[in-house]
């Protein structure tokens, strides 16, 4: 098994969808729980690591927050 290269601030598509039907989630936090922010609700959730690399189908890169300070 190989760990995945996941860093806050990173997007990822689940394979299964959240209950309000969207499958996007903002990483906000990374170690033995990470923390996962739905992308369309705002609903905030803890989820073990394992689970997460398991239920990633893709990540999408960080986004750049570069505002010129």
């Amino acid at each position: 098994m190989q760990i995945l290269k996941v860093v806050p601030g990173q997007t990822a598509e689940l394979k299964k969808k959240h209950p309000c039907g969207n499958a996007l989630f903002r990483i906000v936090r990374i170690g033995g729980l990470c923390r996962i922010i739905c992308l369309s609700c705002g609903r905030d959730m803890e989820i073990d690591r394992v689970k997460l690399e398991k239920a990633i189908k893709r990540l999408f890169p960080p986004e750049n927050n570069s505002d010129g300070k």
